[in-house]
């Protein structure tokens, strides 16, 4: 079934952007790389702060671990916003298309949702599911984006 392209999708691949990122030669694998690089710099604290929700390495205090894992989460988000909008500007109508690339925005909504949760007191064994959600979040928005650029 044939879907619409979208508008957005179509204005955003032909703008300035777009037609920078497909037509340098060093700006796309750049982009690419500091997507991955920024990647790991947010799975890293989200894994290491979910670990720590459930259990894993009590002697270290969950306030300023969270504290310090989060601002690291935070800057990553933010490099990874930035150089993911830069990609998605490159081929934004087939993207756009892309069930993939679709799972991977809305998981994006949803871990971003989980973690503002994060911010309420809860009991301990709701925080521990929303850990265990959080993982599996972050794990498949890995997963979809990986996986988007080859379906």
């Amino acid at each position: 079934m044939e879907h619409a392209i979208p508008a957005w999708a179509t204005l955003l691949q032909g703008s300035a952007l777009g037609e920078v990122m497909r037509g340098s030669l060093f700006l796309y694998p750049a982009a690419n790389l500091l997507h991955v690089l920024a990647l790991g710099f947010l799975l890293g604290p989200i894994v290491l702060l979910d670990l720590r929700v459930l259990g894993l390495g009590q002697t270290v205090p969950l306030g300023p671990a969270a504290r310090i894992l989060s601002r690291v989460a935070g800057a990553s988000l933010v490099l990874l916003l930035a150089s993911g909008a830069m990609l998605f500007a490159a081929d934004a109508v087939g993207l756009a298309a892309n069930p993939l690339m679709q799972a991977k925005l809305l998981l994006i909504a949803l871990g971003l949702a989980n973690a503002a949760l994060f911010r309420l007191e809860r009991p301990r064994l709701l925080q521990r599911l929303q850990a265990v959600l959080s993982l599996a979040i972050w794990l498949l928005v890995a997963i979809c984006g990986r996986l988007a650029a080859y379906i």
